[in-house]
């Protein structure tokens, strides 16, 4: 298995790449039938980057070297937001991008980002997820993108509020408060239904905005707040109110996957499975870290009480019809989500 890149390793690959491509026979280089790139847009220390190493590297081993894995992270092939098309292309064979990459080509996906899972635990999101909902959506997805869904979802945690404001500490303390979203209609009907002002700004741009108070606010995550240290510019306050739980996407390229036997195809499938749930507890934990991390800098956190998650999702609930109409998602998705949740 390759991991990154190097002189070495591009030469490497100059020589072989001919005669790697998918679907050789076996003992044309070495055991190798198959090749799979694999891109990821985070660093190599991230609990996303650790868990998709763990599967090439056990991929290669079940597969006993059938599967040629050449693992990539920190963006060395393509940024999240470009590797769908890459993966359509056939320019890389298999991504774990964010959801929130995919809602604007899959509507559906953006069912989770309804104000009807503000404020859910990560299990009432399991529940949705991981059954017969998540499934339909997952065949959804490959369906209008031309992949395969190996699998459950991989975890990075609940997205909350940020701010470089301490008198933040109430859902009535949102009201006018310009707060940055990476975009999304659900994100900003959520938060506009709270009374804040929600603004789209590019995350490079973010730290400036923050330092020259053109907003106040983050949505995001405390891993996210603690890698890019944004206590430097400003931020010193939390409200921990679980916006929406964000998750990972296995995705692999269909013709690739058409191309394999159905041994290899089950391999894949039960490979990916088992790394799961040890991803998962990693991704809980990786966000207590930062938590910590947060108020050991000072950040005053703030966590809301049932009964006011409760109060204000209904509040948020309000506007969803419309959000719905305006995201596209299959409002019988939705009906059924409601069930699934005892809504």
């Amino acid at each position: 298995m390759q991991v990154g890149t190097g002189v070495c390793a591009t030469l490497i690959k100059a020589v072989l790449g001919v005669a790697l491509l998918v679907g050789l026979p076996a003992g044309a280089v070495g055991q190798a039938e198959y090749r799979l790139r694999i891109s990821t847009e985070n660093t190599r220390a991230h609990v996303q980057t650790q868990a998709v190493e763990r599967f090439a590297e056990e991929l290669e081993r079940v597969t006993e070297g059938r599967i040629d894995v050449e693992f990539y992270h920190s963006a060395q092939l393509f940024r999240d937001r470009d590797v769908i098309a890459a993966l359509s292309s056939g320019k890389v064979e298999m991504a774990v991008p964010g959801m929130w990459q995919l809602d604007r080509y899959v509507p559906d996906v953006g069912l989770y980002m309804l104000p009807l899972f503000y404020g859910r635990t990560a299990e009432e999101n399991y529940r949705v997820r991981d059954g017969e909902i998540g499934t339909l959506v997952s065949q959804r997805i490959a369906r209008d993108l031309g992949v395969a869904v190996p699998g459950r979802w991989l975890d990075l945690g609940h997205a909350h509020l940020y701010f470089t404001r301490s008198d933040v500490q109430s859902h009535d303390d949102l009201a006018g408060v310009k707060i940055r979203i990476p975009g999304g209609i659900a994100n900003r009907g959520r938060l506009k239904s709270f009374g804040a002002d929600p603004v789209v700004v590019a995350w490079p741009d973010l730290p400036d905005a923050l330092s020259r108070n053109q907003v106040t606010g983050v949505l995001t995550t405390h891993e996210t707040i603690r890698s890019a240290k944004l206590w430097r510019n400003g931020i010193n306050a939390s409200f921990e109110d679980m916006e929406y739980f964000a998750q990972y996407v296995p995705m692999i390229n269909a013709r690739f996957w058409a191309s394999l036997p159905p041994l290899l195809q089950e391999q894949i499938h039960s490979t990916w499975d088992q790394i799961v749930d040890a991803q998962r507890a990693a991704a809980i934990e990786a966000q207590r870290s930062a938590r910590s991390a947060l108020l050991e800098q000072g950040i005053k956190v703030t966590t809301p009480g049932t009964e006011a998650l409760l109060r204000w999702r209904k509040v948020a609930r309000q506007e969803e019809p419309a959000m719905i109409r305006q995201m596209g998602v299959d409002p019988e998705l939705v009906s059924r989500a409601e069930a699934a949740l005892a809504e």
